[in-house]
């Protein structure tokens, strides 16, 4: 391209790269010449001699988990807008895979790592103590636990998201409300769990181990504790769990047992899925603002990236009410 336009190989280098220092006119011609020769700069070339590759690394559960899906989008569209590509990685839940991809990260060089962990009972886990130790620019989606309390997070609030769901539940005139529990080893789950025993304390109720089943976070862990649920008969006017998919499970399995939502029973979700606004009786849930937290993860990356303190951050989430809660029939 210097040949044939008759200037040197740093002008066009500087062209391509829209330094400054090259006039406009030079630069139109330079590009236009690139564009039809079909010229594509190196990335790793230029990687070498920035020591960046504009690369982020994402690791998620999996995308198949509807909450996951507009926090992707968000985290890839802002990059994108910075100059930025993602590689996506799923962890399944698994902590040896979460390893295998931080670590095929890692030696892709990518300038920073966004990670929703794979919770465990462990207070340690190597490949975070080396990911400190290499100084990757590493954002959490979601709350620390013990292993990964180094790094930066952000989140929602849970507790206080979760707290108004019960509120809720109270105040249409409940007082047995049960509860299905999430993951054990996940503090977000811990959180909401500590929501529902608040409301209920605040309320002069006492929290009945009777009411509060352990499920999970899929459809068949709220199938089977709702299943758990209606064998122990007890008694309960409503249900709160700790996500939508448990409370679609949950509501399938209420409804396939003749069961009415909310005439016999109310349910209450968290997460507003897609699927929670179409479900049979579109379902009353906590709407988790997951395009806004994927913006603000890459707004704290770049903060990182570029030698700044930040602080953990956690967004609001709403209640949205629709058809799955009513008052209980006996004050109808």
């Amino acid at each position: 391209m210097a040949r044939h336009l008759g200037v040197s190989v740093m002008t066009v280098s500087k062209a391509l790269r829209d330094a400054p220092d090259v006039s406009a006119a030079t630069k139109s011609r330079i590009k236009m010449l690139a564009q039809q020769m079909g010229y594509v700069p190196d990335s790793s070339a230029q990687g070498l001699r920035t020591k960046t590759t504009k690369l982020f690394g994402l690791v998620i559960p999996s995308s198949t988990n509807p909450i996951f899906a507009r926090t992707v989008v968000a985290i890839e569209d802002r990059a994108h807008e910075l100059g930025y590509d993602v590689l996506l990685a799923h962890s399944l839940n698994q902590p040896e895979r979460e390893e295998n991809c931080m670590r095929r990260f890692l030696s892709r060089r990518v300038d920073g790592l966004f990670i929703s962990p794979v919770y465990r009972f462990e207070a340690e886990a190597r490949i975070y103590q080396e990911v400190l130790v290499r100084k990757t620019p590493t954002v959490l989606l979601g709350p620390p636990a013990a292993f990964c309390k180094s790094f930066p997070s952000i989140e929602i609030e849970e507790l206080i998201a979760s707290y108004n769901a019960t509120q809720h539940l109270l105040k249409l005139g409940h007082k047995r409300i049960a509860y299905f529990t999430g993951p054990p080893t996940a503090p977000w789950a811990h959180e909401r769990f500590e929501g529902y025993r608040r409301a209920l304390r605040e309320a002069g109720l006492e929290v009945d181990d009777k009411l509060v089943f352990q499920a999970g976070s899929t459809i068949e862990d709220g199938t089977n504790a709702a299943l758990q649920m209606l064998n122990e008969s007890c008694d309960a006017t409503a249900v709160q769990a700790v996500s939508d998919l448990v409370a679609i499970g949950c509501a399938e399995t209420l409804l396939a047992q003749g069961l009415k939502i909310p005439e016999d029973i109310s349910i209450v979700g968290f997460g507003n899925i897609l699927t929670t606004e179409h479900f049979r009786v579109p379902m009353t849930t906590i709407r988790q603002p997951k395009f806004r937290l994927g913006v603000a993860a890459v707004e704290m990356m770049m903060s990182l990236i570029h030698g700044e303190r930040v602080q953990p951050k956690r967004l609001p989430a709403e209640l949205i009410e629709r058809k799955s809660t009513a008052p209980p029939k006996a004050s109808n």
